[in-house]
């Protein structure tokens, strides 16, 4: 009989894994069709399943992968993750995360000071950090409905419906923002603006932080614009809001599951979303209870890169967005919905379909959204590695065909 101990110790197997995450084989065998009475061993699973990981997933680092609000990730990302795998650190109990803990504070106290937040934490995605969010204005301020454009994410609507407050949705403008002109009575709400709309990359008139009982900046997307001299002043008006959401897995390069949740009056938000119990050593805060070591692969990107390497891929990412939007510009088959505010591009043939123009192009160049019942073809630049000359030919090639 094997010796089970060592499938919990690191071996031949484990730098064979390495082998095959940069071989990315595509070869595939079927899987078992249920749970074998009988494992065939770690190595021949690895064997086994590599292609199918590797072969069966979007290639976000490819040069003509300019689709979604997911960017490839660093290695030094894989290294600590893997490390954090190894470990399996849990943030309730600090007896067994006394570092994961350190590093998750070090990360807050560099980033909060961006957005003009006092404290905050992590947690696995902006869907949870809004649920925070929410969560906080309701049992601190007393707030007695959600108030946010049609155009936000589909988080703060559930988020609300979990809370069991009432949500109002209002009209965006021309612009694709909230409209100040058809907000209404605020006084007792909590207004969700957005900074980086799912569809369009639109900001928000953050100038409206401050005038409600609670605000809120669902900042997942465009948040990171923050550490950009560049373009920082995009999000001017974010530090008067009383929390901040921003994806960490999107333009700060992490791996899922990463977000920050940010408060300003982190004291008080703590102390209406946090809980005991006779098991844990600290009150569990926020709305997950155990979670995994999420911010040493922040840190250690952060540390790597510094500021400005953070700065200088999301400029670069914005910069393809501009040439991209400005070459479309010059297509009289191409009707572009707006230049790119936070390097999402959206646009339209005008001599066939939306899906047949598609079909002419590379898989995984671009997505879809759909703008006032209309299908149109939206580029995200969340890839730095993609070659932006190549997709404005794939894409004029495409329309003059």
């Amino acid at each position: 009989m094997p010796n089970k101990n060592k499938s919990f110790l690191p071996g031949a197997g484990l730098e064979h894994s390495i082998e095959l995450l940069r071989e990315a084989p595509k070869v595939q065998e079927n899987l078992p069709d249920g749970i074998p009475n009988f494992g065939i061993g770690e190595l021949e699973t690895l064997e086994l399943l590599a292609p199918h990981v590797f072969g069966r997933a979007a290639r976000l680092d490819d040069s003509q992968a300019l689709a979604h609000m997911d960017p490839p990730t660093p290695w030094i990302t894989w290294a600590t993750t893997l490390w954090n795998a190894r470990l399996n650190q849990n943030l309730l109990h600090p007896a067994t995360a006394p570092f994961a803990i350190e590093a998750e504070k070090k990360v807050m106290d560099w980033l909060v000071p961006f957005y003009g937040m006092n404290e905050g934490h992590m947690c696995s995605g902006s869907t949870i950090a809004n649920l925070t969010a929410l969560w906080a204005a309701r049992d601190t301020k007393g707030i007695e409905k959600v108030v946010a454009s049609n155009a936000a994410h589909i988080s703060i609507e559930k988020a609300a419906k979990i809370l069991g407050l009432p949500y109002e949705q209002v009209a965006t403008n021309a612009k694709g923002q909230i409209d100040p002109n058809k907000i209404g009575d605020i006084s007792n709400a909590c207004l969700v603006l957005t900074a980086g709309t799912t569809a369009t990359g639109v900001i928000d008139l953050l100038s409206l932080a401050g005038q409600a009982k609670w605000t809120h900046v669902d900042a997942a997307w465009a948040g990171p614009l923050r550490l950009s001299q560049t373009h920082a002043q995009l999000l001017d008006g974010i530090d008067k809001a009383d929390s901040v959401a921003v994806s960490a897995h999107k333009w700060l390069f992490q791996p899922k599951d990463s977000a920050l949740i940010m408060l300003r009056d982190v004291d008080v938000a703590n102390s209406a979303i946090s809980f005991g119990g006779g098991y844990l050593a600290t009150p569990n805060v926020g709305v997950q209870g155990s979670r995994g070591a999420s911010a040493i692969p922040l840190l250690a990107t952060l540390i790597a890169w510094g500021k400005e390497g953070i700065a200088d891929r999301i400029d670069h990412s914005m910069s393809m967005a501009s040439v991209l939007a400005t070459e479309l510009s010059k297509e009289d088959n191409i009707s572009l919905w707006a230049m790119p505010e936070t390097g999402v591009t959206v646009f339209r043939p005008l001599t066939m379909s939306t899906e047949a123009f598609s079909q002419r192009l590379p898989d995984g160049m671009f997505s879809h959204c759909v703008l006032d019942g209309e299908k149109w073809v939206r580029s995200v630049a969340a890839n730095p590695l993609a070659d932006i000359d190549k997709i404005i030919l794939a894409v004029q090639e495409a329309v003059r065909r």
